[in-house]
């Protein structure tokens, strides 16, 4: 790997912008539809955005933490970057594709890398009818939202709802309901990928509800069909040793 086939890209953070200047500055930039690779520097969100500029072209993206968190990115350094590449393992994902139908009609189309969550928008709880390949599974579910997850999002907003976290080569989807009130004692469910989701909204003129694929949100959606597109992937790059399989396998041991 040299670095002339590098695509520098940055969050808006000062840090972010200035490691941008002096890496670009020790190993040059090519154009993004030129570049095997493209260095990410920011957080987790910057990260999230940038697999999605490249989705359909599947292009490697290496991330270095200019952020916070930085779960899905490597540490920070400016020595010896391709070295640096050259070792680095790969962590491919499949993204969920959401088909949200609006009250007014309107149909909306939206992949999702991290999770699809259905939300209320108002005061009152959401009611929500939950089918599986074609199967009523759940008739009604009241609740603030519930969401549907893959592997790598599951140590994110699923974890935060009380999800289970599910290791990249299990091949599972972690469906998880938000502050359940009716069934109470539902946790969730882990679905195969391969399963077809539909939510439906209830009452949806009295409970409007919003749909969220990663950042990408409708609003007064009637109903919600999501399943997992195995034609598209998105490519990350980690350090030996600190790939995503072993963080979300660490994550699960964290106290």
């Amino acid at each position: 790997m040299t670095a002339q086939r590098l695509h520098f890209t940055a969050s808006s953070s000062p840090l972010a912008q200035e490691s941008l200047a002096r890496l670009v500055g020790l190993y040059g930039d090519c154009p993004l539809e030129q570049a095997e690779i493209i260095v990410a520097l920011g957080g987790d969100g910057f990260m999230l955005e940038t697999l999605h500029t490249v989705l359909e072209r599947a292009t490697p993206v290496y991330g270095m933490n200019c952020g916070s968190v930085g779960f899905m990115m490597n540490d920070f350094s400016e020595a010896d970057l391709p070295a640096r590449l050259v070792r680095a393992q790969a962590a491919v994902l499949h993204p969920l594709r959401m088909h949200a139908i609006t009250r007014t009609g309107v149909v909306a189309e939206a992949l999702a890398l991290n999770e699809v969550s259905l939300l209320r928008e108002l005061r009152q709880a959401a009611k929500i009818r939950i089918s599986i390949d074609g199967r009523v599974r759940l008739e009604e579910l009241i609740c603030d939202g519930v969401l549907i997850s893959t592997p790598a999002g599951s140590t994110a907003y699923n974890l935060s709802a009380h999800g289970p976290i599910v290791p990249l080569s299990a091949n599972l989807l972690p469906l998880t309901p938000i502050s359940a009130f009716r069934p109470r004692r539902w946790r969730g469910a882990l679905l195969p990928s391969s399963a077809e989701v539909l939510f439906e909204v209830l009452e949806p003129d009295k409970r409007p509800v919003a749909a969220v694929a990663d950042g990408f949100e409708v609003r007064e959606v009637i109903s919600v069909a999501v399943s997992e597109d195995r034609s598209l992937e998105a490519c990350i790059l980690f350090d030996p040793d600190q790939g995503l399989s072993e963080r979300i396998l660490a994550e699960q041991f964290t106290v």
